[in-house]
């Protein structure tokens, strides 16, 4: 049974554009599955998390990355009872923003797009969602229902402040209520994503050979992690010492997560989805002790995999590629696709044509950016490697 705090499809408060609910789907669910019927959704594939998306079959996509996301998502909505397609809806959603290489590939592009707004993986997400997605025949993007964009929109928390271009360009049309927090299932999301980086980067990074399972046994929650596997699994092969481990270092992170946010919600005792966003303070939340572990861990990341020497070199090479790219597709803006010279052919100024020019690089695969560089810049083919973090 659903808590009153959960946000109820029966009460949804609709889409932009009016359209007739399925008989078989409740809102949420068609959200979801419009979600994962998506261009966006499907290039996910061939975009980076950490590794240059050709490096190898076992490394972690960002199509991987979400799916995680949603399973996570999933068992916390589901143990806080609250709405699991609603919370699934804007999991699958959080990374349609991302760029070619991560967050380097977004930095460049950031960079590049500070004199026309800048340039932000979230809101391009639900710039993606509301217009980018041009299939449909009576509107441009998904149509997805409010709840759902104002998960997409401010699943970390409230957007003040200097609000990223493309969220408020649709905020413009279609209040958000960016000043107050999303719903927890969207709080849930947000944390799941936490959740699944922190554990799949340790195994991408052990995979890698970035680091040793002995390094990671030395790190705060690891440690105990590796002791009772140690206790209970005397003499255990190497690599399953190592799975054993991370999956309970997994467990502890889920666990915590369920219970401090059951304990918030105990003591704020909300009545309506309202409440939750007038509470002033996230609900779905870390415990304070287990966020300082972590904040050890992501530091041991961050020097151990995302900045490494090679790393650092790497970074390098795909960041010129995107400062090479923008300027090539705003003086040669026959090289883009017809579909996109249709846009081009409407933008009134400079930053509406590099608007259009970020959003054509933006949706690009790893594959296909170094691809169109090579064919279009010249230079040869990048190697494999790590190139980012989260």
């Amino acid at each position: 049974m659903a808590a009153p705090y959960a946000t109820d499809p029966a009460n949804a408060r609709g889409r932009l554009y009016a359209e007739e609910e399925s008989t078989f789907r409740s809102p949420f669910q068609r959200d979801r599955d419009r979600i994962i019927h998506a261009s966006a959704f499907r290039r996910l594939k061939h975009k980076t998390q950490v590794f240059i998306e050709h490096e190898g079959d076992y490394f972690r996509t960002r199509l991987t990355h979400s799916i995680e996301v949603a399973q996570v998502a999933r068992t916390v909505a589901a143990a806080l009872d609250l709405n699991v397609e609603l919370t699934e809806a804007v999991a699958l959603a959080h990374d349609l923003g991302h760029t070619p290489f991560g967050h380097t590939g977004e930095e460049a592009l950031d960079a590049l797009m500070q004199p026309y707004g800048g340039f932000d993986h979230n809101a391009q997400a639900l710039h993606i969602v509301t217009n980018l997605e041009r299939h449909y025949a009576e509107w441009d993007g998904l149509n997805l229902t409010w709840e759902s964009l104002e998960g997409i929109a401010k699943h970390n928390g409230p957007v003040t402040g200097d609000i990223p271009y493309a969220l408020a360009a649709y905020d413009a049309r279609h209040d958000l209520e960016l000043h107050t927090h999303a719903s927890a299932e969207a709080q849930a999301a947000a944390l799941a994503d936490d959740i699944a980086y922190n554990n799949h980067d340790l195994h991408d990074g052990l995979r890698a050979e970035l680091f040793s399972t002995d390094d990671l046994a030395e790190l705060p929650i690891l440690h105990e992690c590796f002791a009772r596997v140690d206790a209970k699994y005397p003499n255990l092969n190497y690599y399953r010492r190592r799975h054993e481990a991370l999956r309970r270092f997994f467990g502890v992170l889920v666990e915590d997560v369920i219970t401090v946010s059951r304990r918030n919600l105990t003591q704020l005792d909300p009545s309506t989805v309202h409440d939750i966003r007038h509470a002033g303070r996230m609900m779905v939340q870390f415990s304070p002790e287990l966020w300082t572990d972590l904040k050890v861990i992501r530091q041991f990341l961050f020097e151990r995999m995302y900045r490494a020497p090679a790393v650092v070199e790497m970074r390098g090479v795909v960041t010129q590629m995107i400062d090479d790219l923008f300027p090539f597709f705003m003086n040669n803006t026959s090289e883009l696709p017809k579909q996109w010279r249709k846009d081009v052919a409407d933008a009134v100024d400079q930053t509406a044509l590099a608007r259009i020019v970020a959003d054509y690089i933006a949706g690009m695969t790893d594959r296909f950016a170094i691809q169109e560089h090579k064919r279009l810049i010249g230079g040869e083919e990048i190697p494999a490697g790590v190139i980012d973090g989260n």
